[in-house]
């Protein structure tokens, strides 16, 4: 069983109807507990809560964010570790749209929630739930700073350039129509690590990180700072993901209004929830789709030929953006397992000077990273596992402890 930490940093991802949880020592980034509790406002809901490789369960109803931080909690009080032995230095949470408003990790206060509620129309089903996330949490540590940390900050950095749209101007000043980025918690994160693990200074690098998961996302980062991204204004532009299409031309919408009578809601509802993989394949599961592919599914195959081709599309027009590629690093679930898809993304970027090491990439054990290329390439490769809630609990102690 793990040590109970002197400090730590308790991290909460609360969603609409979950609440995820660590809790983190933000110098070594060990995690000591974690929890799901699931199906709040439901008859059914549950709570797991996993310590020292145990994991256990309840099932009750959870009317709402306020009894599932209370549940919470019970948790740790019953199971452990002792929160009373704890200096719990931050209640630290992610909020997915910080919008241009946010641009390091912030200490909530009354002004910063009106802020993120006003950001509500740009991530109308992810910060509602992070917002009753952070009030249950105030009601349940009155005495912990909380903090918050936005998956937008990061790219806060990119010039305007690659920020801004070439649209009206109302629309970029009144309905604040422009690039914001996702995921930075998790480009921050591995794009520091690469450097230490490169034994490099950060502020040499020239980095393209490739978060790719069920949500997908490229980032260009020169010394540490993001300079472009792929996701835009919402989560939808940019890659392929598994229910979301990335790119698409935007006269796409007017044209299903015209011709198939689709309202913007149902336009847009598609556009999230019935594209990317599970649009072309049936299946928004990207180790199914290869398994297809295996036995000859010609639409798994094309779905396949489609990711790489928009990997490489963007990855080129980085190191162009960049002036140069140093490191190229895959991250999160698909990014980190699929060896098949590193291997034809590294080979079609020999290029720029990338050259694979065929057994360190078909070598890497699941959850493992590593340098996948050779000690010849022009441009290293690496698999470098993300750890976002370690990323959040290092950003929230560095805000309490430096105020």
């Amino acid at each position: 069983m793990s040590s109970t930490p002197t400090s730590a940093v308790l991290v909460v991802n609360a969603g609409s109807s979950s609440v995820k949880y660590q809790l983190v020592d933000p110098v070594t980034g060990e995690a000591t507990a974690k929890g799901l509790i699931e199906r709040i406002g439901l008859p059914r809901g549950e709570v797991h809560h996993t310590v020292g490789g145990t994991t256990y369960d309840e099932v009750l109803p959870i009317p709402d964010h306020a009894t599932a931080l209370r549940l919470l909690t019970a948790a740790f009080a019953e199971h452990g570790p002792d929160l009373g032995e704890i200096d719990l230095l931050a209640v630290g949470h992610r909020v997915v749209h910080g919008g241009a408003d946010f641009a390091d990790p912030t200490v909530v206060t009354p002004e910063v929630l009106i802020t993120i509620e006003q950001l509500v129309p740009l991530a109308p089903l992810h910060n509602p739930g992070n917002l009753e996330g952070i009030l249950a949490a105030q009601q349940a540590f009155p005495d912990v700073p909380q903090v918050a940390v936005f998956d937008t900050a990061f790219h806060q950095t990119m010039p305007p350039a690659a920020s801004t749209y070439a649209v009206p101007r109302a629309w970029r000043e009144q309905y604040r129509v422009r690039r914001y980025g996702f995921h930075g918690t998790s480009h921050a994160y591995v794009s520091r690590r690469v450097a230490e693990l490169m034994e490099r200074p950060l502020d040499e690098l020239r980095t393209v990180v490739l978060h790719l998961g069920n949500g997908a996302s490229a980032t260009a980062v020169d010394g540490g700072r993001s300079v472009d991204t792929s996701m835009g204004l919402t989560p939808l532009e940019g890659l392929v993901m598994g229910t979301r299409g990335g790119d698409l031309d935007p006269g796409v919408a007017g044209h299903l209004a015209r011709s198939g009578g689709l309202t913007i809601e149902e336009v847009d509802r598609a556009l999230s929830k019935e594209s990317g993989l599970l649009g072309l394949t049936g299946s928004a599961d990207f180790r199914e789709v290869q398994q297809r592919r295996e036995v000859g599914d010609a639409d798994a195959e094309l779905a396949f030929q489609v990711v790489v081709h928009r990997l490489l599309h963007y990855v080129g027009a980085y190191a162009a953006v960049l002036g140069g590629l140093d490191v190229l690093v895959f991250t999160a679930g698909v990014g980190e397992n699929d060896g098949e898809l590193r291997a034809e993304v590294v080979r079609r970027l020999s290029f720029l000077g990338t050259e694979l090491d065929e057994a360190a990439n078909v070598g890497l054990a699941r959850g493992e990273g590593g340098r996948i290329s050779t000690e010849d390439s022009a441009v290293e490769v690496w698999v470098v596992p993300t750890n976002e809630e370690w990323e959040i609990a290092r950003q929230a102690a560095e805000v309490v402890e430096g105020r």
